[in-house]
């Protein structure tokens, strides 16, 4: 429904109110009176929601609501851009306002307002009379919706998996027979969200499947099939990982990428699987690249089509689901609707078993539909509100009788999930479509775009980065969205994706809603021409490395361009014909070192909040960039330098900045500007220190600060500034570089009690010292730390393995010391461990030292002789991860015919061990 459009007009004309009364001083009657009538308006949306039985006449009315909203949107942000021409940007506010009064253009936009109220009066004619609540529906309701979550997030629980313990079996079977033949294709057939990919991780991940295979990768393929993605994603998980690695295979095209993929794996017995495989073709294309491998090597197919099954390999039968039987569908739906700590004792009352067994029927079986409409149920705690739903199932049944039957039920569901979420939420779930199909979304990212959209207002009680992750946790709890992976906590989300079905669903509603659109590159084609249309947000997915915007659209607020790890080149070449824009991301290639001079165009773009820059050699960018005004986020990443005009700095709204280089290590952040002591600003990196920022106290006013990167180049500034940061109490995440820095003094680290994630990247002078070892100042709460090129002389694991709560430790070039010792009871949380030493030759570890490992990986240890003793005591140890080690380690700790080497005892509980190759 249209009541979420009208509801972000609503808060964005709030907003202007706010921040923008200087230029509205003079209509500022006429823009609230707006601002009531479309409030108005939203009840009787909010109303429409729940009445379903709508004629083609009352679905125009509510289109026509919905285009005034809009209208009045372009109004207001029209008449700010004319004002901050007419400005000047630098003159100041008395100077702005005796020029811009004047007669003519208070009367034209009184007359845009007017005409917009008279048509919306003319709707409301004809409506029913609906009160407004007291507390109005602006900004402040959007936190009420926070109060009404069912809980506070903490984790999610693993997808409940019914009825796939005969699959599994039979999977695991057809992997693990030993057929000496090549392409052996393994496949799982069955419609979407019948739970093919949930069968397939499950097998995947099981310990005797990652125990046989001795190289095993996964790649979704879905409807636009990608084979140089494949490839590259494939080979980077069997090649070694360091960087000069990734940028030769980068540089390949698609014949070499076979050739090196064919190989790397024709010694091995390797399973990759192939997630929602779509058409024969795609697979006939990528077959050349897999060898026979040793015997046993298997591919692993999800697809919905038998027949891609049937011709990837006739001597496999696939493996078809089925849907769920009833008694099936009623254990999933109970799981997922009936949380004890919401329904207590009434999860038995006969009233609730009947309405949730009808309402399952309608479900067919499916899966996905069971788990959507068992986690909607979830929030419904009365017998009324279970009868709500139940109608409103019912009630979609004839406006869906046309779409194909086997989705009808998943899409009955999802209407009535859809129609559930709080009006703040739907807007943020029907952005979800603008990312491609299976794409892993970070949810800092992903945030921040719902930031600089408006769909989470600015408001003084709480953090909009706060607020946005409990929008993000509702759209899980709600099974709307999937947890892809968590961060290093361990149970906070770090990226998240959305079900095929759930993105064509949201999809088709955005589009319907005249709230985003895709446009698909044509395939060899580099020009995208956009037609001039009310919609407001535009997603471009490229099939070639460059993209060449045309056309005006001067109603765009968002131009929205997903990258991968392959860098795709934007091209806009007017400005201007974007002046409404919100969010835009653009990025630049250069075979040569040019510097990318960023054009001064882009500050005309006054209602910019999120700004995101890629280039591979030095970025300039214009002072003009200082007049947007509006920014939130600017992001840049680049190669070599870059250039920033001190405008950047007096941005008060601005609330992350990133600045930093990819594949060098030297000085690049930001130099200091005394100016800057935004107390909005969130996440800062890097910025350079100097004795000016180390003697100004202007950083305490940073009270909103979590994340910081810090450049030191003299010791002496270190720990001044330290103390002071000291002082902030919800930073989160610093890391410190040091360059041309001796003899640091990290003490004030020890008062850093709210931190859990810390880098040291640089030397570290850490002769012995009265006080003990240079690193015993580390905060006890730190939960991830990396250290990087400290040069330590002396074994840090004696410090480090008392840090209580860590769980994420890599130490990469961080001691130059030959032998290393973990002691009994050391690290009691330690869950991933990355050790890249290369002087090391002797590692000890004691029994009962890192109790709950699970993942290590060693990388370039070429000095070390034999892998630890101790590391057969370490039971819950999954995954070894072995990259540049000598010939003869490797040799001891391998099975040859058989034949066990004389240190794989020391691995024989491992279930994966994984030896990473070195390109030719």
């Amino acid at each position: 429904m249209e009541q979420p459009i009208v509801s972000l007009a609503v808060e964005r004309i709030s907003d202007l109110l706010i921040h923008e009364a200087v230029f509205l001083k003079d209509v500022k009657d006429q823009v609230e009176s707006l601002r009531a009538e479309l409030k108005r308006m939203q009840c009787f949306l909010k109303d429409a929601d729940r009445n379903l039985e709508q004629d083609a006449r009352f679905q125009n009315r509510v289109s026509e609501i919905r285009n005034l909203a809009y209208d009045a949107e372009d109004v207001i942000d029209s008449f700010i851009l004319k004002a901050a021409y007419q400005r000047g940007f630098h003159g100041i506010v008395k100077r702005f306002t005796s020029i811009f009064t004047k007669p003519y253009h208070l009367h034209k936009i009184g007359l845009q307002l007017k005409a917009i109220m008279t048509k919306l009066q003319n709707i409301s004619e004809n409506l029913p009379a609906f009160e407004i609540p007291d507390d109005g529906e602006g900004s402040s309701s959007i936190f009420k919706v926070q109060q009404q979550f069912r809980r506070t997030y903490s984790h999610v629980e693993e997808e409940d998996v019914v009825s796939l313990e005969v699959s599994t079996k039979d999977v695991m079977t057809k992997l693990m027979t030993e057929e000496d033949r090549p392409h052996a294709v393994v496949s799982i057939v069955g419609m979407g969200g019948l739970g093919k990919t949930t069968l397939a991780r499950k097998v995947y991940n099981h310990v005797d499947v990652r125990r046989h295979f001795d190289f095993l990768a996964w790649f979704s393929i879905s409807q636009q099939c990608k084979p140089r993605e494949v490839l590259l994603s494939v080979l980077k998980k069997v090649l070694s990982p360091s960087n000069n690695d990734r940028e030769k295979i980068k540089k390949m095209d698609e014949i070499e990428l076979t050739r090196t993929l064919f190989d790397a794996l024709k010694e091995k017995r390797y399973l990759v699987v192939l997630d929602d495989i779509w058409r024969s073709e795609d697979w006939d294309i990528l077959k050349p690249a897999f060898p026979r491998g040793r015997k046993g090597s298997k591919i692993l197919f999800t697809t919905r089509n038998r027949n891609v099954a049937s011709r990837a390999d006739s001597c496999n039968t696939p493996i078809e689901l089925s849907f769920l039987t009833d008694d099936e569908s009623w254990n999933l739906l109970c799981k997922k609707a009936f949380p004890r700590s919401k329904m207590g004792s009434q999860c038995c009352s006969e009233e609730f078993v009947k309405l949730g067994k009808d309402m399952v029927k309608k479900c067919g079986g499916l899966p996905l539909a069971i788990v959507v409409l068992g986690c909607l149920l979830a929030t419904k705690q009365s017998v009324a509100q279970w009868e709500m739903v139940h109608k409103n199932i019912h009630g979609h049944l004839n406006e869906l009788q046309h779409q194909d039957r086997q989705y009808g039920a998943v899409n009955r569901i999802l209407v009535s999930s859809y129609n559930d979420l709080p009006y703040p939420l739907k807007p943020c779930f029907l952005y979800l479509s603008h990312y491609p199909e299976d794409w892993e979304i970070p949810k800092k990212e992903l945030i921040r775009l719902w930031i600089a959209e408006g769909f989470i207002p600015e408001n003084e009680e709480f953090l909009m980065e706060d607020l946005g992750e409990k929008f993000l946790e509702e759209l899980i709890d709600r099974s709307l969205v999937q947890v892809s992976t968590r961060d290093y906590t361990g149970t906070n989300v770090e990226t998240c994706r959305v079900h095929d079905l759930l993105r064509d669903f949201c999809m088709k509603k955005a589009r319907e809603e005249k709230f985003l659109e895709i446009i698909q590159q044509p395939l060899h084609e580099l020009e995208v021409t956009l037609a001039e249309s009310m919609l407001r947000r535009i997603s471009t997915h490229p099939s070639e490395s460059k993209v060449y915007l045309k056309g005006k659209h001067p109603k765009l607020r968002s131009l929205l361009f997903s990258h991968s790890e392959i860098l795709v080149e934007l091209c806009i070449s007017k400005y201007k014909s974007f002046k409404f824009l919100r969010v835009l991301t653009l990025a630049k290639r250069s075979d040569c070192n040019q510097p990318w001079h960023v054009s001064t165009e882009i500050g005309n773009l006054q209602h910019l909040r999120y700004l995101k820059f890629y280039y591979n050699n030095k970025v300039i960018l214009p002072r003009s960039i200082g007049r947007l005004k509006n920014l939130y986020t600017l992001y840049i990443k680049f190669c070599d330098d870059i250039v920033i005009p001190d405008g950047v700095f007096k941005l008060e709204r601005l609330r992350h900045i990133v600045i930093k280089s990819v594949g060098k290590f030297h000085v690049d952040g930001f130099r200091w500007r005394q100016g800057f002591t935004s107390k909005n600003i969130e996440t800062l990196k890097f910025i350079v220190v100097d004795e000016k920022a180390a003697e100004n106290n202007a950083v305490l006013r940073w009270t909103n600060i979590q994340s910081l990167g810090i450049e030191f180049t003299r010791a002496e500034y270190v720990k001044p500034t330290l103390i002071l940061l000291a002082k902030l109490q919800r930073l989160r995440s610093v890391s410190l570089r040091f360059f041309y820095c001796s003899h640091l003094d990290l003490e004030p680290l020890s008062q850093y009690y709210h931190l859990s994630k810390l880098k040291l990247l640089g030397p570290i002078k850490d002769e012995p010292h009265p006080n003990g070892h240079v690193l015993k100042f580390l905060p006890l709460n730190i939960v991830k730390l990396t250290l990087f090129d400290c040069g330590l002389r002396q074994d840090p694991m004696a410090v480090l393995e008392k840090l209580c709560h860590l769980r994420i430790l890599f130490l990469k070039g961080a001691y130059i010391g030959s032998k290393m010792v973990c002691s009994a009871n050391g690290f009691p949380k330690l869950d991933y461990l990355l050790i890249m030493l290369i002087m090391l030759e002797e590692w000890e570890i004691e029994e009962g030292a890192m109790p709950c490992l699970r993942e290590l990986t060693l990388a370039n240890v070429e000095s070390l002789r034999m892998l630890p003793e101790g590391l057969r005591y370490m039971t819950t140890l999954q995954k070894l991860n072995l990259i540049g080690i000598s010939s003869s380690l490797k040799e001891r700790i391998k099975v040859i015919d058989g034949r066990e080497g004389e240190e794989f005892y020391k691995v024989r509980h491992i279930p994966f061990i994984r030896h990473f190759l070195m390109p030719k």
